[in-house]
């Protein structure tokens, strides 16, 4: 069960988001073979100057475009996040135009214990979930 928060700067519109929600939710589908209903996103978009991304020394140009992509799940093998860094980037420039220098990405691995779906229980724990 990933959680995906996307940073971004103001100026989208909603179906640009919804566009990149998607695209996005299909490449976690397809590299932590995740069900489809397994879904949790935030936006968070940002004035201009109160987000800055530059290119950590690696001659990445960034547009106005950039998008910053936390994901926060179980642990994940080094196979997966590899194959999502790959299939976001594609499903992002088919769907959006985006171009793979303004995807950013940051995971956040944490224990069975650290989920609760509701109902006072930790359903990674109880078995609830697999």
């Amino acid at each position: 069960m990933p959680l995906l928060r996307f940073n971004m700067h103001e100026g989208r519109t909603d179906a640009e988001i919804k566009t990149l929600l998607d695209a996005a939710h299909t490449a976690v589908v397809a590299a932590f073979h995740v069900p489809e209903g397994d879904r949790y996103q935030l936006v968070s978009e940002y004035r201009p100057g109160r987000m800055i991304a530059l290119d950590t020394g690696l001659g990445i140009a960034r547009t106005d475009k950039v998008v910053l992509v936390e994901v926060r799940s179980r642990t994940r093998t080094e196979d997966e996040k590899l194959r999502f860094y790959e299939l976001l980037c594609r499903m992002l420039k088919d769907a959006c135009g985006l171009d793979s220098s303004d995807i950013i990405v940051s995971f956040v691995e944490n224990g069975d214990a650290d989920w609760s779906f509701g109902l006072g229980r930790a359903q990674f724990v109880t078995g609830e979930l697999a």
